[in-house]
């Protein structure tokens, strides 16, 4: 049994990819850590470890010997809630004081020739060096006393070089004279990587306002309803039974159940569905929707970390916490960035002095290869994006899983749903009752469907509410029967009064060696229905068949034009069905599924292997499912996409969970996904073709230090802002059927 432990930690101060590495290894290194993956955008680490009661606090050590900060949760939520212009204060100052220093260079193209004297240039850099750009310092040691190296390293040794360097010229200088200095180029490199990082901050702010604004629909307080009339009580002290008064235009505390009152409920925000939708006693409730005109009194059936929308903050955080495939690639890149820039930039310096550069000239280009190579902008381009895909999703009621999920889903070429509850309502009816007898009399055939009523008088299947139902309409009597055992694929067995009943399937009819009419099974298929029987058995344990049951179903709205959509992109559409083939073609013939792409008469147990069939072609398979019979096939396939209202362990194994019954949010998923992995590339090809063209221009000195700067600041808010334009996002409309 697997006794691991998932923990989440916020860690301060990365600023790179190489940031990433050196954290994952110090946790990695924690006894008892058996997995971390850090996350540079969440600047977050999530660990898997053996149980201990002092886990965390190892964890946070290493987090903190590594040189970094390992933060609280609260520390981490007030950040996320601070203005937008927080944390600006260092770089305005870093813009005072360097803005006398640029002048002259501005100035210069204007016909005006102006410099600073010396101990003033010293005065205004010296400042922004070795107190702004102290966290440069820091960051750097720690990463060059573990034999690694980041950005910080590289930002602090170029504006080292630059500042050590105006010193020299200057104690050389000729008294009186005005030496060319360069603490403009390290005063204003510190300054943009500061403002680059305070923008990037900014924008993290923004890709993670999805979770934020989840955290957010939970009111402060409800309203509970005791003896001594209603009270507002603090919503961390609501426990399951409780009955909350929700008056209209409040948010639903938590997850309930409505036992009084009628209204119209907004649950936008939680499942993409713009319109009200109605309530009445005994529907059910999930906390943070937005309660409409009507009063209701609700009674609670899940708070805390059980509750709908926590479970949906937690999938959020889930997939923008994971490490995707391809971001993996990027760190073992990543992991000799640095040291490969050091040595060009070794390698610039002996290269201009053996051509006969000043040694002045030969360090300035070597400084300007140290500043433009950027390790964040790799490190930002993959967790970014992400991170915007699975916040636009979640707003659509699409909740990502993982982040593999989302990269995985725009290759997929075949869609296979599950019939029962996924393409149709999941509620069937009874239509048809057939006793084996001819001519029976209707109050025979009212005994029949009383036993029947009566064997799945304790079962939830669809099926068995079906019979429950028509035998409710009928005031048919239901007796409490004995010794029932389920079936699982087959149907239910026990005694009704003193003799021996069964519903089978079908299959189950050829297992025990008896036999239905196979010309009614025929004519009841041909209409679409799904058949079952009603066996007795004799006192020697032989079956007979008593009944046929035809049970019908109809399509979700939408699901014909769902399937239409899919195909409309070049998608191959399938059925994957225990019912039987004419029952399952004809309800993909309704919805616009090709017979060949039916599979009929599969076992719960055999999904799972139908799906491996229909990837066994090189096909990437996406399974759509609802119910617990789904899960191994949603496993099984490259793409999980689980219906919120089916069972838990359907949503557990699919890495998509669909919050809504439209079908329609397949196609969107897999829209966004392509939007996502096309930004995640763009990122990428961006990313390296900056460091590829700028290094060189800065080893052959066509950059100087500033322009070096600001390129290298530029291209981690290029990054950004590239991955934020997903949040412009808006799905297709689909065809008309």
């Amino acid at each position: 049994m697997d006794t691991s432990q998932t923990l989440d930690i916020s860690v301060g101060g990365m600023t790179c990819a190489s940031c990433v590495a050196r954290v994952e290894r110090a946790l990695a290194q924690v006894p008892g850590v058996r997995s971390a993956t850090v996350n540079l955008a969440t600047e977050s680490a999530r660990v898997v470890a053996a149980p201990g009661d002092d886990v965390d606090a190892r964890l946070r050590r290493a987090v903190r010997t590594a040189g970094y900060e390992p933060r609280t949760a609260a520390a981490v939520q007030a950040e996320g809630s601070q203005g937008p212009w927080h944390g600006f204060a260092p770089v305005a100052a870093g813009l005072l004081l360097s803005a006398p220093l640029v002048a002259p260079m501005l100035l210069s193209p204007l016909g005006v020739h102006w410099m600073l004297p010396p101990w003033w240039q010293l005065l205004l850099a010296a400042p922004v060096q070795f107190v702004l750009g102290a966290r440069f310092y820091r960051a750097g040691w720690h990463a060059a006393r573990a034999l690694t190296g980041n950005m910080d390293l590289l930002v602090a040794l170029g504006t080292s070089a630059a500042f050590g360097l105006s010193l020299w010229l200057w104690w050389r200088a000729a008294p009186g004279a005005m030496p060319h200095l360069y603490f403009e180029a390290s005063a204003v490199v510190v300054t943009l990587v500061l403002l680059g990082k305070w923008l990037e901050a900014r924008a993290k702010r923004q890709a993670t306002s999805a979770i934020r604004a989840l955290q957010q629909l939970r009111p402060a307080q409800a309203h509970l309803l005791g003896p001594r009339g209603e009270t507002d009580v603090p919503l961390a002290e609501v426990i399951v039974g409780d009955r909350l008064s929700v008056r209209p235009g409040e948010r639903i505390p938590a997850d309930g159940r409505v036992i009084e009152g009628r209204s119209e409920v907004d649950e936008s925000m939680l499942t993409g569905e713009p319109l009200p939708v109605a309530k009445a006693p005994g529907d059910a409730l999930t906390g943070g929707a937005v309660n409409g005109t009507g009063r209701l009194v609700v009674e609670v059936r899940a708070v805390g970390a059980e509750s709908v929308l926590a479970r949906i903050v937690r999938l959020v955080e889930d997939a923008q916490a994971a490490k995707a495939p391809i971001q993996r690639r990027v760190d073992r890149v990543a992991a000799v960035f640095v040291p490969v820039v050091l040595l060009i930039a070794l390698a610039t310096l002996g290269g201009w002095l053996l051509a006969g550069a000043a040694a002045e000239t030969a360090l300035i280009h070597a400084v300007a290869v140290l500043v433009i190579a950027c390790p964040c902008a790799l490190g930002l381009a993959t967790p970014v994006a992400v991170m915007a895909g699975t916040g636009v999703a979640a707003g659509r009621g699409i909740l990502i899983k993982d982040a593999r999920a989302l990269e995985v889903a725009h290759r997929v070429d075949t869609v296979a749903f599950d019939k029962t509850g996924t393409l149709t309502l999941g509620t069937p009816v009874l239509t048809a009752l057939s006793p084996a007898a001819p001519a029976v009399e209707a109050s025979h055939g009212d005994a029949l469907l009383a036993i029947a009523a009566s064997l799945q008088s304790g079962s939830e299947h669809p099926l068995a509410r079906a019979v429950l139902m028509a035998a409710s309409v009928r005031g048919l009597a239901i007796a409490t029967p004995r010794d029932v055992r389920a079936e699982p694929g087959r149907g239910v067995r026990g005694i009704v009064g003193d003799v021996e009943h069964a519903i089978a399937s079908l299959r189950w009819c050829t297992e025990l060696g008896v036999q239905a009419d196979p010309a009614e099974v025929d004519r009841l298929q041909r209409q679409g229905a799904s058949v079952s029987a009603l066996l007795t058995f004799d006192g020697d344990g032989t079956p007979r068949v008593q009944a046929l049951l035809g049970f019908s179903d109809e399509p979700k709205p939408g699901a014909a034009q769902a399937v239409a959509a899919l195909r409309a992109r070049g998608l191959r559409v399938a059925m994957i069905s225990g019912d039987n083939l004419h029952a399952a073609q004809a309800m993909a013939a309704r919805v616009g599924i090709a017979p060949e792409d039916v599979r009929a008469d599969v076992r719960p147990g055999d999904k799972a292997a139908q799906v491996a069939a229909l990837r066994a072609g090189g096909h990437v398979v996406a399974m759509v499912g609802d119910g617990v019979n789904d899960a191994p096939a949603l496993a099984a396939a490259d793409v999980g996409i689980a219906m919120a209202n089916g069972t838990d362990v359907a949503m557990e194994a699919a890495g998509i969970t669909l919050m809504r019954g439209d079908l329609a949010l397949v196609g969107e998923a897999r829209d966004l996904s392509a939007r996502t992995v096309a930004k995640i590339r763009q990122n990428l090809f961006w990313a390296f073709a900056y460091n590829v063209v700028g290094i060189p221009f800065a080893a052959f000195g066509l950059l100087s230090p500033v322009v070096a700067g600001a390129a290298m600041a530029a291209s981690s808010l290029s990054v950004m802002a590239n991955a934020l334009l997903l949040r412009r996002w808006r799905p297709r409309r689909a065809p008309l059927v």
